[in-house]
């Protein structure tokens, strides 16, 4: 399987049709089906790392002061308590169902995959931890492409709350000048410069306040074969990056 990584922004992209779900959808179709997804979503934040190995996960509303179109989303999909368990035992990762499926996650499946037929599962992401550990935690999740996994990392490569303008078109200067070096460091095959991104200065401090919505590339480069093709990029409100990659 191919890892991918997807700049999701805003809860209303799963109830809204526009080119970044269109490219969603496009590629869940285009992809071979997989046996199972594993999803690190940037709205699974800890302290430590953590899987869910439930049968059934639920479908987490991890956002306030949306319409009730967003909530009436149930993505009742299986859960994979096999590869769970699996993964738990091989990177000692604690098993946490007092979580499920957030909205960095289903809010993706829901255009790639809205049959809901497909087991997923997420991964935390440890809050105590570098880029660099991130990074190496996805190396080890590697092998599960050849098992037919998978694995999806959600958040965005540009991610500040603070500095949002519900009136802007396009992104703010910085925002920009980080997506592009990212995007080059991705196409260059330069993941030493993505581990080390805090090097870029003030644009990467503005760009990436939290590790929260960032860890989730790091994690898929992690696992990729370092082959990479861009899906979609854009910004909305100035702070928000929406580039998406899939990694052979």
């Amino acid at each position: 399987m191919p890892t991918i990584f997807i700049g999701h922004g805003s809860p209303m992209n799963a109830i809204e049709n526009n080119v970044y779900t269109e490219k969603w959808k496009e590629i869940g179709e285009k992809i071979e089906k997989p046996k199972a997804i594993l999803s690190i979503s940037a709205h699974w934040f800890t302290k430590g790392s953590f899987t869910t190995n439930e049968a059934n996960p639920r479908t987490v509303y991890d956002m306030y002061g949306f319409p009730k179109e967003l909530y009436d989303i149930v993505y009742d999909a299986p859960g994979a308590p096999e590869l769970a368990d699996e993964i738990s035992k091989k990177l000692n990762i604690d098993i946490d169902n007092s979580w499920g499926i957030d909205h960095g996650t289903w809010s993706v499946l829901h255009h790639m995959y809205p049959n809901r037929d497909i087991p997923v599962f997420q991964i935390s992401i440890d809050a105590t931890k570098d880029a660099r550990y991130h990074y190496e935690l996805g190396e080890k999740l590697k092998y599960l492409r050849d098992e037919k996994v998978l694995i999806l990392g959600s958040g965005n490569v540009v991610h500040n709350l603070r500095l949002v303008d519900y009136n802007k078109k396009g992104g703010f200067d910085f925002a920009i000048e980080f997506d592009r070096k990212i995007k080059e460091d991705i196409l260059n095959k330069n993941h030493e410069n993505i581990i080390n991104y805090k090097n870029y200065g003030e644009i990467a401090d503005l760009s990436v306040p939290y590790m929260d919505h960032f860890a989730p590339l790091l994690y898929v480069l992690g696992a990729s074969n370092k082959d990479a093709s861009v899906l979609c990029e854009g910004f909305e409100l100035g702070s928000l990056s929406m580039t998406s990659y899939i990694f052979d």
